[in-house]
């Protein structure tokens, strides 16, 4: 899962002698030295006060280094941003019961997205003997993961020291585990600050590393492999796959070999260079009307992890029986639970390859190499561009970004729903990251921040564009950018409106037959209009806006990256008018808002 190359590797010290441990927390920092753990985020508080002093004191605060945070929200939002480019866990600190509460919406983005990171909570004292008069007891909670359990890979509560070492061994085999997700630790305060009145016996952390994913059986491979050779007109699905450049380049060349069309969506990371003769769609966060009809057509689609199979074959087959045969390869179905439905529709499948994406490649490249090159161009057409409106709405912003960044190196952390996405090209997996996973609003901000700490030092620019409600829920993780010098460029698309709640509510008002004028009531950021420039400012972004015309926004635009490329975090704040391209979006299907805000 590794996305190589992102210029963030620093060299790590040795983890301090056993001698040198004199409390609980040494030794919860001690194993985080052992592991593979370059950062943790933190909104500082006092139930893990014990371990924040020996991150501190015993690890001069480096392997891993804090990241302050104003929120918990935006803590865990990093962890995730950085774990969609490097495919490695960040670890976070949550303090107690509340700042497990703010923290629980970006927990369940990350397990919808499969992303991995250690949480580290803490409580007030087990032993109510032991707690303070009234904080103590409001910051103590039992069974305290119960509240994200649902949404979690792992949990535990150890009592006593040598417990809490294994815990977070065990809890690191977890979450890099396939399919990946978060888990969470909680360390009551009383182990922390436990004095150690001897030498710890420490295990040796190699010896607990996790094996390799499960690949699918060698019969299963063959009869993938006789399947595909009576195809006829394959279709791949590239969904949740590996960053890794060698792996992408194996995509392509099972698309290549096997002529398949390929299709890929734009609510998770590149995964098919979008430019490709066999890509003749732009990835889209739902289908359209030619995607459909693309499908449909298909005689074996090969699913690679695609995000909801189940959903997108009911939406071309609404009787749920596909004339196309279905290979899908996926090991999602390995973190179902019964609380969380981000599983999605169950999909009519034909032959369930159990294994990574990746391992079903190498195994189709090996059964197929005698099979000769066939046409590497799809024979469907490549829409063409949308045609300009002439108002500066959404399309005018994505055309004249794309135009002023066509010669750089550039990494779209972001896109709201609604982007046209044919204005953009993708070639490299770090060339797009994806949306949020559960679609909880307020992500955006700390989880670019994230990614973009993952690209400093490397010779990615990194750009996101956010919708302004999404920027404004989350507006203070700004300042961890600026404080820990971490460059990126924010876009923000500010239609001054919940404007994906607009266009919902004008489906109710046609549907019942009322005032579609009134869809704005209850709606629109203005009257006063936020500046959103000075809230960036204030934080030490440089920031410019509100920006109203082409013009205007291309002169600010490259100012802006040249800050960037400089090594500042910058913003622009880009009114752009409301509304979404036709077929974007179908209101009709969609719940919560979660879109260009």
């Amino acid at each position: 899962m590794v996305a190589e190359n992102t210029g963030n590797t620093p060299s790590r010290p040795l983890p301090p002698s056993p001698e040198k441990l004199e409390w609980g927390s040494d030794a919860v920092a001690w194993t985080l030295r052992s592991l593979p753990i370059d950062f943790i985020a933190l909104n500082p508080g006092a139930s893990y006060r014990g371990l924040h002093d020996s991150l501190v004191n015993v690890l001069e605060d480096t392997a891993p280094e804090m990241l302050v945070c104003l929120h918990e929200e935006h803590a865990v939002a990093m962890a995730h941003g950085y774990a969609k480019v490097t495919g490695r866990p960040m670890a976070v600190a949550l303090h107690s019961n509340v700042g497990l509460m703010h923290g629980s919406m970006a927990i369940y983005n990350a397990w919808c997205d499969r992303a991995p990171m250690l949480i580290l909570g803490a409580t007030g004292p087990v032993d109510a003997n032991l707690r303070r008069p009234w904080i103590d007891w409001i910051h103590t909670s039992q069974d305290q993961a119960a509240l994200i359990r649902p949404f979690i890979k792992w949990d535990n509560q150890p009592a006593s020291v040598e417990a809490a070492v294994e815990s977070i061994l065990r809890g690191w085999q977890a979450t890099i585990r396939r399919p990946q997700g978060p888990v969470y630790i909680c360390l009551d305060v009383s182990l922390q600050e436990k004095a150690l009145d001897k030498p710890l016996s420490l295990p040796d952390p190699s010896r607990f590393a996790p094996g390799e994913p499960p690949v699918p059986s060698a019969g299963k491979l063959d009869t993938a492999a006789q399947m595909i050779r009576a195809a006829r007109n394959p279709v791949i699905l590239a969904g949740r796959v590996s960053r890794d450049s060698a792996d992408w380049a194996k995509r392509v060349k099972l698309a290549e070999r096997l002529g398949a069309t390929v299709m890929t969506d734009l609510k998770i990371a590149a995964a098919f260079p979008t430019d490709h003769p066999l890509h003749p769609l732009p990835p889209a966060f739902r289908l359209d009307s030619a995607a459909v009809h693309l499908i449909s057509e298909a005689d074996l689609i090969i699913s690679l992890d695609w995000l909801d199979l189940g959903g997108t074959l009911y939406t071309v087959w609404p009787d749920g029986k596909p004339s196309a045969k279905i290979i899908h390869a996926s090991l999602d179905d390995y973190g179902m639970n019964g609380w969380a439905m981000n599983h999605q529709r169950m999909a009519p499948v034909d032959l369930a390859l159990d294994g990574t994406p990746e391992s079903t490649v190498d195994g189709l490249l090996e059964r197929m190499e005698s099979t000769a090159a066939v046409n590497t161009q799809s024979s469907y057409q490549r829409p063409p561009l949308p045609s300009q409106t002439g108002v500066f709405d959404l399309l005018a912003l994505a055309t004249t970004l794309a135009s002023t960044l066509e010669n750089r190196d550039v990494s779209y952390l972001r896109l709201p729903l609604g982007w046209p996405s044919s204005t953009s090209t993708f070639r490299h997996p770090l060339d797009y990251l994806g949306y949020d996973g559960g679609a909880g609003i307020g992500s955006g901000p700390g989880m670019v921040i994230g990614s973009a700490l993952a690209l400093r030092g490397s010779s990615r620019l990194p750009v996101a564009v956010l919708g302004d409600g999404d920027l404004m829920m989350g507006a203070n993780a700004l300042w961890t950018a600026a404080r820990h010098k971490i460059p990126v460029l924010i876009i923000v698309a500010n239609n001054r409106a919940y404007y994906n709640d607009v266009a919902h509510q004008e489906t109710v008002a046609i549907n019942r037959s009322r005032d579609v004028e009134n869809k704005w009531v209850g709606q629109r950021l203005d009257d006063p209009a936020i500046d959103l420039a000075s809230i960036a400012r204030a934080q030490g972004f440089q920031a410019e806006g509100p920006i109203l015309d082409e013009e205007s926004f291309r002169t600010a635009l490259k100012k802006a990256i040249t800050a960037v490329e400089n090594g500042q975090p910058a913003l622009l704040d880009v009114v752009v008018k409301a509304g979404y391209m036709s077929g974007v979006v179908d209101f009709n299907s969609d719940s919560h808002s979660d879109g260009n805000k």
